[in-house]
């Protein structure tokens, strides 16, 4: 079993920031592809920031120079500080962990979604 646990979201107004969490445990050998997706009530989910496990890193355009994603390999977790934000930002984000199992089988995993308001 793979767990994703994220945390930090909240209300916060424009023009403030947030930092979100998400910690991956269980049964891993190693960690590929980390990122980040969001969707707002009515649309798809979308990409917003992916780090790989040599730190290359690609956001969509709608966050660029606002948002940053990082990873601390030694504990499994991948963080999106997000800075400058906009009432458009406001959505549910979701974690996502490209995973090669114990059992050497690699799975994609969801975790279970944190919401952002951003609002006056």
């Amino acid at each position: 079993q793979v767990q994703l646990v994220e945390s930090g979201g909240g209300l916060v107004q424009p023009g403030g920031s947030l930092r979100l969490s998400c910690a991956v445990s269980g049964s891993i050998l190693s960690i590929n592809d980390m990122g980040w997706y969001r969707q707002a009530p009515g649309k798809e989910r979308d990409m917003v920031a992916v780090i790989t496990s040599g730190g290359s890193t690609n956001y969509a355009d709608s966050v660029k120079g606002r948002f940053t994603i990082s990873r601390d390999n030694a504990k499994n977790t991948v963080y999106l500080q997000m800075n400058s934000l906009k009432p458009e930002d406001t959505a549910v984000y979701y974690c996502n962990a490209d995973v090669l199992t114990r059992w050497y089988s690699n799975i994609r995993y969801w975790g279970q979604g944190t919401q952002v308001t951003v609002s006056s």
